[in-house]
């Protein structure tokens, strides 16, 4: 019995352990600035088209105030790029507060449902005849909530039937890798996975701009964007 113990206990110690489970390549960073023209900070006048009532309220918030607030910066969609998309943290949310769309810009990823609550005490009637989404949420009032499905890539432009110096834009990406540079055009995206990549930086006045950019797995990828913006329309 003793020699089959000391036989036993050999083996298991000649035996070779069991190599530990490869660690997945970590993710890059991509990290910088964007610079913008300062004449952003003109803001669009606002006409009444309408006779219905209803206090303009304060100016815009967005560009008078964070001239970074609708742009958008995002990756390009790329075979690395591929996979399930998170949940995001709560539902993403266009209201309607002060006869303004908020926030004026809203990026997503595919399979979004996005809610559009009423804030005001007038009815409100959310629409778009976008290519990427077409849709008509009908008239509701203040307190109600209607809420939709965004499934395909695109720019969504949202109106209002009632009110027509109401719009706002749906960025709907296909993936999780976009951003919006914080009040000092500072921007950080995490957890991309290794490879060569387009970077587009997205506003309504502009033409796309695109960066190619290359990620690299542990470590980080300094950028300092130039965003020229032409003087707002005013109407």
């Amino acid at each position: 019995m003793g020699a089959a113990v000391l036989l036993a206990v050999a083996a298991l110690v000649q035996a070779p352990s069991a190599p530990p489970p490869e660690r997945a390549a970590s993710g890059g960073r991509l990290e910088g600035i964007a610079r913008i023209s300062s004449r952003l900070t003109g803001s669009k006048m606002r006409v009444r088209v309408y006779s219905e009532p209803g206090d303009l309220g304060p100016p815009p918030s967005g560009p008078a105030d964070d001239p970074f607030a609708n742009i958008v910066l995002y990756l390009e969609d790329a075979p690395a790029l591929t996979g399930a998309i998170p949940a995001p943290a709560g539902l993403p949310t266009m209201r309607q507060h002060d006869e303004r769309f908020t926030p004026h810009v809203l990026a997503v990823p595919t399979g979004s449902t996005i809610s559009f609550p009423n804030d005001d005490p007038i009815y409100h009637n959310v629409f778009s005849l976008s290519r990427a989404r077409t849709f008509d949420l009908g008239r509701y009032p203040q307190g109600e909530t209607k809420s939709l499905r965004f499934d395909r890539a695109g720019v969504v432009q949202v109106f209002c039937h009632i009110h027509a110096d109401m719009s706002g834009y749906i960025l709907v990406l296909p993936n999780r890798y976009f951003v919006t540079p914080d009040s000092s055009g500072r921007f950080v995206m995490d957890d991309i996975p290794p490879g060569q990549y387009v970077l587009v930086a997205w506003h309504e006045r502009i033409k796309p701009i695109v960066t190619p950019v290359r990620v690299t797995s542990g470590q980080t990828t300094m950028l300092e964007l130039s965003i020229p913006l032409t003087e707002p329309t005013r109407q």
